[in-house]
């Protein structure tokens, strides 16, 4: 039990539903398409859509999506893939012969074609109940009338707004000026595109007039996209791939996703007696670091699309684990494993809802860096995802950037199981965090027996491109020793991730939690 005394949140016990995420508008719709008689994934992609209203720096329609999902009575978890390819015509050695080394962040070779409407569509209609009209009014009524700029939205806006080019700056500006916390934020041209889908399904969005505005935005950049590229984006159902931690079974979407990697740093973890250091001792924030190096430089030599990775068996076999963990030194920091080979950044959203059936939904929704590309079309101001940042220029890599291919993705959306039981489904956000907080949030539960809001409320480290990250959480002699050890040591600017979850009790009982270094809640009825 917490310290009443001491700054903090309670934890969230409802029995008919739960839904967690990072904004208090979009859980309270989530909640209130579950009183109407919605289901889990109805409510979560009615909030999902709704957050790229009120977090339109993290997510939006022009972005992906990755979702995990049971149904009601069955612990079977089933994967949906709502990440977009490529353009047909993209091509890496005309980069190279152009003299870059990597995709540019803001050009239109970065965007891939948005995935996430199509798998909402998809979803819909086979796992929903209540049909699209209902489940995007919230967004539809939110675009129009405004949402009050929340602080950390306020904070992420004012860092992130520089990406913002042309058109964009027209509909993600107020008055040619980032808002300020409280400020009403509108998107008519969002709510316009929400209400011919939600009359015409999916097509709406990827041909005829919507298609040809984000089509036009990009080729007047160079893009090389086409209409025929958006028609034919199509999610997929996949298998979840799985790791068993000390009884806790993480389970997490194949890649193109890089939940793989979440499942490699807990078997390296597993080599050591992680239950036996302080959970914020400087022992354990290194023996973490070095797994984290490891793990994230497999995760650049084999995540890339599915049908290019060839090694993820060799990834997650206990071997290979187990000749990682010898490679490390208790004592002593090791050099970057490998410098990351996709860009990196933390801007995503999470949702996650358990219904009074028991579906419970995993769904996380990015546009990749702050703002995506900065790019968004003319008429409708739909803000582009810069996910082919994803990819790499090198040649022959299974990741190289190429026509009709998926990129490396950094959103991993998490479930968890016991005894072939689910037992919550949650995320972590924060880009090339989310493996490392995976795995920190399942060591949390698992080896420290933390109470899923205290797991997401302790401090959190990252060693990342070379510098340790170590939020202030921490102590300053932990920071001391950890720079003793060879580690270069920083207080990060921003706080580390976000992370939400819902723990299904054994009979009626269900447990929200939400992290405290966003602006959301978890919610009940």
């Amino acid at each position: 039990m917490r310290d009443f005394q001491q700054p903090g949140r309670s934890a969230v016990f409802a029995q008919n539903g739960i839904c967690a995420t990072s904004h208090p508008l979009a859980a309270g719709a989530a909640i209130d398409i579950l009183k109407r008689g919605g289901n889990a994934m109805d409510a979560a992609i009615a909030g999902a859509v709704l957050l790229g209203i009120c977090e339109p720096q993290m997510t939006g329609i022009g972005g992906d999506c990755f979702v995990l999902y049971t149904r009601p009575g069955s612990d079977e978890i089933h994967a949906l893939n709502g990440s977009g390819r490529a353009p047909a015509a993209a091509n890496a050695a005309d980069l190279r012969a152009e003299g870059l080394s990597a995709v540019p962040l803001r050009s239109p070779h970065a965007v891939t074609v948005p995935g996430a409407i199509d798998a909402f569509c998809h979803l819909s209609q086979t796992e929903g109940k209540l049909g699209l009209d209902a489940i995007l009014s919230p967004a539809i009524h939110y675009a129009e009338t405004g949402v009050p700029v929340a602080p950390r939205v306020a904070f992420d806006w004012a860092n992130d707004a520089d990406t913002l080019q042309g058109a964009a700056r027209d509909s993600y500006l107020i008055g040619g000026k980032v808002p300020t916390v409280g400020q009403i934020f509108r998107a008519p041209g969002q709510a316009e595109v929400l209400r011919r889908i939600a009359k015409d399904g999916r097509d709406a969005f990827y041909t005829g007039e919507i298609a040809e505005d984000m089509v036009a935005a990009l080729n007047a950049l160079g893009g090389v996209h086409t209409v025929d590229d958006f028609a034919a984006t199509a999610c997929m159902s996949v298998t979840p791939v799985s790791g068993d931690y000390k009884g806790t079974d993480l389970v997490e979407h194949p890649p193109n996703g890089q939940g793989a990697t979440a499942i490699l740093m807990l078997n390296i973890l597993k080599h050591f007696d992680i239950a036996g250091m302080d959970p914020f001792g400087a022992e354990r924030a290194h023996i973490e670091a070095e797994a984290a190096k490891l793990a994230y430089d497999a995760r650049n030599r084999f995540i890339a699309d599915a049908d290019h990775t060839t090694r993820l068996d060799h990834m997650l076999a206990p071997e290979t684990a187990a000749k990682l963990a010898a490679l490390i030194d208790p004592k002593r920091a090791m050099a970057a494993a490998a410098p990351l080979s996709e860009a990196v950044h933390k801007d995503t959203i999470y949702i996650t809802v358990v219904d009074k059936d028991r579906m419970a939904v995993s769904l996380i929704y990015s546009i990749f860096h702050g703002f995506g590309s900065g790019i968004a079309s003319d008429k409708f101001g739909i803000l582009l995802q810069n996910r082919g940042a994803g990819f790499t220029l090198e040649e022959g890599h299974a990741n190289e950037l190429g026509g009709g291919k998926r990129p490396m993705h950094t959103i991993i959306p998490g479930m968890l199981r016991q005894n072939g039981r689910v037992t919550m489904p949650f995320g972590v956000m924060g880009g090339a965090y989310q493996p490392n907080g995976h795995a920190r949030f399942v060591s949390n539960l698992t080896d420290f027996g933390m109470e899923p809001q205290a797991a997401m409320d302790a401090p959190r480290s990252f060693s990342d491109a070379g510098v340790m990250k170590v939020e202030r959480g921490y102590s300053d002699k932990v920071r001391q020793e950890l720079t003793e050890m060879g580690h270069k040591v920083e207080i990060p600017e921003t706080a580390i991730g976000g992370s939400q979850g819902i723990r299904i009790h054994d009979g009626d009982l269900l447990e929200g939690a939400s992290d405290p270094r966003k602006d959301g809640c978890a919610l009940g009825y």
